[in-house]
């Protein structure tokens, strides 16, 4: 810690450890929807998940509203899904970061045309206002989760809806109009709201037998930060971004972020291992913006492990001066995989059993209270 870099004191959110659940709506091959609030059985247990994460000292949560759900006509909002939340999460006193859009859109738009953009805009501004009549107050969203992945899931190697090839840029771009057509929207219903804009971070370095890799290994490294540089004005301008927009960064971050230009894992014990502290501060120099590890979670027994590196990793970044807000450790919830339905080992709940009660994984729950206890400690020390 130097005189330059004091260390930073979250304060932006109600808890520094968070919770986020699962929400994916995308579209599988074939057209089948997946809706993870359904799969995880959010949807029937919301109070539950909301006292529960409450009783584990989560008080901030991210969770989303179903886009596909709530227009499936055009230009009508059908709320009786997303009202539940806004309501159970008033009720158990939790701060809610809300996506409007997570890999999912409805079916009747087309996503590669202008009306895509034009119909997210009204969308987050009825929503927005929605949420105001309902007495929402110092509102947080998240307008696109995870912008880049999607455009290359989706666009690049045909994993999910859109389901292109070789057109990732492209939805890229798409993707960032959209998110700011609709932060546009909501700031004129809340001037004050907030924006988490959540992609994954990521190191990728050159293959250690060709080092001639480097180059294109450090393009594809630099690429994770293109859509915020979008968002924020600072490059393709076109596209209509600012620097107000750019507000705090939502970083996921899990064991397999970091990889050779081959695709390869780096070994953590590899000299080219860049931690996770590091990767942080190369986002706070460059956008100087608060940041929050928006999802980060293992799987099995590693998850215990996991969270307690982690938490060690952004107390060396609280200490070098980055404003790192939270951890939101992800899944929160347990629900079927959506890549291959599959169970997600890596939840603090599990799926709840047929009298709607999730378990608690001890080791984790453990670990988290640990880490919380040892966090407050910190900060009175200070």
């Amino acid at each position: 810690m130097t005189q330059q870099s004091p260390r930073h004191h979250p304060q932006l959110f109600r808890s520094f450890f968070q919770g986020s659940f699962p929400c994916s709506t995308a579209c599988r091959s074939g057209g089948r929807r997946m809706d993870m609030v359904i799969s995880s059985g959010h949807d029937m247990l919301l109070e539950k998940d909301y006292a529960a994460l409450a009783q584990e000292g989560l008080h901030t949560a991210r969770d989303g509203a179903r886009w596909h759900l709530i227009e499936a006509t055009p230009n009508e909002y059908d709320w009786r899904s997303f009202l539940p939340m806004v309501h159970a999460a008033a009720r158990h006193d939790m701060q809610i970061i809300w996506e409007l859009a997570h890999f999912g859109y409805p079916e009747h738009l087309d996503i590669w045309r202008s009306a895509f953009v034009d119909h997210f805009e009204r969308f987050a501004r009825a929503m927005a206002k929605l949420m105001r009549d309902e007495g929402v107050e110092n509102p947080f969203f998240t307008p696109i989760n995870q912008i880049s992945f999607w455009s290359w899931a989706g666009a690049d190697v045909s994993w999910l809806d859109p389901y292109a090839s070789e057109r990732g840029r492209e939805l890229k771009r798409q993707l960032v109009r959209a998110s700011l057509a609709a932060m546009h929207a909501i700031r004129d219903v809340y001037p004050d709201a907030r924006f988490v804009l959540t992609d994954p971070l990521v190191q990728i370095a050159a293959d250690p037998a060709n080092p001639d890799s480097k180059p294109c290994a450090d393009a594809q490294h630099q690429a994770q930060f293109e859509a915020w540089d979008w968002i924020a004005g600072r490059d393709a301008p076109e596209l209509g971004g600012r620097e107000d927009f750019l507000d705090i960064l939502g970083l996921n971050y899990y064991p397999d972020n970091h990889w050779f230009f081959s695709g390869d894992t780096i070994p953590a014990e590899h000299a080219t291992y860049q931690p996770l502290h590091r990767l942080m501060l190369q986002c706070w120099q460059r956008y100087r913006r608060p940041l929050l590890l928006a999802e980060t979670g293992a799987e099995g027994d590693a998850r215990a492990p996991w969270l307690r590196h982690v938490t060690e990793e952004a107390l060396l970044a609280l200490d070098e001066g980055v404003a790192l807000e939270g951890i939101s450790l992800y899944p929160v919830v347990e629900y079927p995989a959506w890549a291959d339905d599959r169970r997600s080992p890596g939840a603090l709940f599990g799926l709840g059993d047929p009298n709607g009660n999730r378990t608690l994984h001890e080791a984790l729950a453990l670990e988290l209270r640990s880490q919380q206890i040892k966090w407050h400690n910190r900060e009175k020390q200070d």
